[in-house]
């Protein structure tokens, strides 16, 4: 055992261990990537974090920089959640649900950051509430990586992303103090800016940023957009009434400006009741004629998935409904999913009727959950899990490129370039589109075993991040960049805007312990060196 991990577990409640083993698990996240730490710690408490937080500290003043990852399931699939020094997994033991707010106006809920969406939701539910920005990795997926990465999922669309349901964090700084994030008034920021500690510096410092950078904030950071990037959310914290708040900074974050310690989060009532439809449409062109109508009829979910993607399921084994009626022969041009959650049963019939009518005018083959169970139903709309997760040979479906924002009047224009993207790579690139928020995934099939397929994956993630730019969206719209995209989703960032977010991180992290790496540009060598030689996200479903 190191002397590192000897000291830690002298001092905490929780467990540190140098295994080899353990340190192999916890050298791969859901991305590409694989780094072994030299430590992995299960903190109990709080006070756990601040210890290790504070060590590292002090040895950083000394010149030894011991860096520290927090790490819930391990779901990320850009390469935040995982790291060379010390890892602080959260699912062990901080994976409580502390107090449940039922008779509050807003429902909320007080959690630590190791528990599961599923768990939360499923003890939500009990009371017909729920958090419907659930991602759909909701099963394993923590709320605490939820948070730091900003994920959205099938409702975000219509309910936002994670980062919206927030109400307030408690935070443990680099140097090992604790925090608690929410709006502070102008006079609680007054005191903030007073206290003679490493959060008044804070505060300080951060305002000041601010107010030398207001002018370019508003011109280039502040819009309707989400945008994880960096720290884009600066353009929340200090409102113009001079309240001001940290919260949404470390939304998004990653980590790398705090470590998150417990998380209130707003619920809502939710329908027990769904009722959904999915139709088969000639082509992409049509479905987006097609949504255009459906978006008048506000359904909780919209999606347009390429045939492409049912034809692979088809090659696999799998079976559809709607297979019987479309003959095989045929590739599928486009299947369009829509979803109604409304509570009055009237309201869900009426607008799935008036969804069949707009539809039929597509000659569309339609299936409806008056025919077929909700299970049927949400299977079409998953089709990708059939493949991704599926035996496809050597091939695996790395999650290079999911989660990026294009407008919808430049969604014809990005169809035809992403066309022109693949050929050249020479893969496959179908697109499943979360019409409501425009968030579209897609992920190519490749050899990572094979040098090509490699010296592709970069390639293709920054000549992406160049296209989504050039058709007037957001590279990182559902989640934030990681180690994985940092490198792309700079290079299309204008030098001012890249500045700002180096200072912002400064200020947090001045000793570079917290998650290095992540949300900064790397050597593309180091990068090369990290990539895995096979990818499969089995370890994780």
């Amino acid at each position: 055992m190191s002397k590192i991990a000897k000291y830690l577990n002298e001092h905490i409640l929780g467990e540190i261990t140098g295994s080899k083993a353990v340190r192999e698990r916890f050298a791969r996240d859901r991305s590409v990537l694989m780094i072994k730490p030299e430590l992995v710690m299960f903190p109990r408490v709080t006070n756990d974090i601040r210890k290790a937080a504070r060590f590292s500290w002090q040895l950083a003043e000394k010149g030894h920089v011991l860096p520290l990852t927090v790490r819930g399931a391990g779901s990320d699939e850009t390469g935040a959640a995982i790291g060379k020094g010390l890892i602080i997994n959260t699912t062990a033991h901080l994976n409580n649900i502390i107090y449940m707010a039922l008779k509050d106006k807003e429902h909320f809920v007080h959690v630590q950051p190791g528990v599961t969406f599923k768990a939360l939701n499923d003890a939500l539910s009990w009371h017909g509430l729920s958090i419907p920005t659930f991602p759909s990795t909701a099963a394993y997926s923590t709320i605490g990586g939820a948070v730091a990465s900003n994920t959205g999922g099938q409702f975000s669309g219509k309910s936002g992303l994670t980062g919206d349901w927030v109400k307030r964090l408690e935070v443990v700084l680099a140097n090992g103090d604790l925090i608690e994030t929410t709006r502070l008034h102008k006079h609680e920021f007054s005191k903030k800016i007073g206290l003679q500690t490493f959060e008044g510096e804070i505060y300080r410092k951060l305002d000041g940023l601010i107010e030398d950078n207001q002018a370019l904030i508003n011109e280039k950071i502040a819009h309707d957009i989400t945008d994880n990037t960096g720290y884009a959310r600066i353009a929340q914290v200090k409102q113009k009434d001079g309240s001001f708040d940290l919260t949404p900074l470390m939304i998004g974050s990653q980590g790398t400006l705090g470590i998150i310690s417990e998380i209130v989060l707003r619920s809502d009532y939710v329908s027990k009741d769904q009722t959904a439809l999915a139709a088969v449409v000639s082509s992409t062109d049509a479905a987006r004629d097609a949504t255009d109508a459906l978006r008048g009829l506000d359904p909780d979910s919209l999606e347009t998935i390429d045939g492409l993607l049912f034809d692979q399921a088809r090659a696999a084994g799998k079976s559809y409904p709607f297979f019987s009626s479309t003959d095989s022969d045929n590739a599928i041009g486009a299947v369009i999913y829509i979803q109604f959650n409304d509570f009055n049963d009237h309201v869900r019939e009426r607008k799935l009727k008036k969804a069949t009518k707009i539809l039929t005018k597509f000659n569309a083959t339609i299936i409806t959950s008056e025919q077929h169970s909700m299970d049927e139903l949400s299977a079409i709309r998953d089709v990708a899990s059939s493949i991704y997760g599926g035996d496809n040979g050597d091939d695996s479906y790395p999650p290079l490129l999911d989660g990026a924002y294009i407008p919808a009047g430049r969604q014809e224009e990005f169809s035809l370039a992403i066309t022109e993207l693949a050929a050249k790579h020479h893969v496959t690139l179908p697109l499943h589109i979360r019409v409501l928020d425009g968030i579209v995934f897609t992920r190519p099939a490749l050899q990572l075993d094979k040098v090509g397929d490699k010296q592709k994956v970069f390639k293709l993630v920054s000549e992406y991040a160049q296209l989504v730019d050039k058709c007037g969206g957001v590279f990182l719209a559902d989640s934030s960049e990681g180690r994985l995209k940092a490198n792309a989703a700079y290079s299309v960032l204008d030098d001012d805007i890249h500045q700002l977010y180096e200072q912002i991180r400064a200020i947090f992290d001045p000793f570079g312990t917290l998650n290095p790496g992540v949300k900064q540009t790397s050597d593309i060598k180091s990068l090369v060196e990290a990539l895995r030689s096979s990818y499969d996200s089995a370890e994780f479903v």
